[in-house]
């Protein structure tokens, strides 16, 4: 009869809900309260002594004067040198359109795929000089040129030069335009030809060459 019952009581005791197995083994570690502070308690705690330490104003301060430092003197465009050699080539400004352009009242202008070249309806009114504001030679230059030019910046303070020749300086921020146009090396100059651009990198004699 107990080797009938054993299987039985087996799988009675496999079947029974863990709850009616489960025992209270008492502590068996050290438990210890939470004591850390809040996250945002602790940031709130230390913006409070920033602020009255004075680093708060301090900080500003610094982010200020960095800003301004940057308006009156951008980074200079990376890789641009002065043109030892002069080198001229087009530049066609043609796109092609990835998505269809229409008008106000939803009729199609431009089919996507379609090829459009911008100085087919706009013209390049302004010669586009670009140049290095700390080279004393390139300033003279583009001084010289045009005067409806647009002189812009690869280096140099442009407030500055404003203030100082009376002229409107513009700068190219992170190089965007001279990356596009390939210039490599300043003074360069860009101008409309037909329905091209015309781009040239002008190289200027030696100072120590001239009379």
């Amino acid at each position: 009869m107990r080797k009938l019952l054993a299987p039985s009581i087996l799988l009675a005791v496999l079947l029974c809900p863990s709850q009616a197995l489960a025992r209270d083994y008492g502590q068996r570690g050290t438990v210890f309260p939470v004591i850390e502070r809040d996250l945002l308690e602790q940031i709130h705690s230390r913006l409070t002594q920033m602020e009255q330490s004075g680093e708060t104003a301090r900080l500003n301060n610094e982010l200020k004067r960095r800003t301004i430092a940057r308006v009156n003197r951008p980074d200079p465009v990376a890789g641009l040198v002065r043109a030892s050699e002069a080198r001229r080539w087009s530049f066609d400004p043609t796109i092609t359109l990835a998505a269809d352009i229409t008008g106000a009242k939803g009729e199609l202008i431009h089919a996507a795929g379609t090829k459009v070249n911008p100085l087919d309806s706009v013209q390049l009114r302004s010669t586009l000089l670009f140049l290095d504001g700390d080279d004393p030679d390139q300033l003279a230059w583009a001084l010289k040129q045009d005067a409806s030019a647009k002189l812009i910046l690869v280096k140099g303070a442009p407030l500055e030069l404003m203030k100082a020749r009376q002229r409107r300086f513009y700068f190219d921020q992170g190089g965007k335009l001279t990356a596009k146009f390939g210039i490599k090396s300043v003074p360069a100059r860009v101008r409309q030809d037909g329905r091209l651009l015309e781009i040239s990198e002008i190289a200027l004699p030696p100072r120590e060459a001239r009379p």
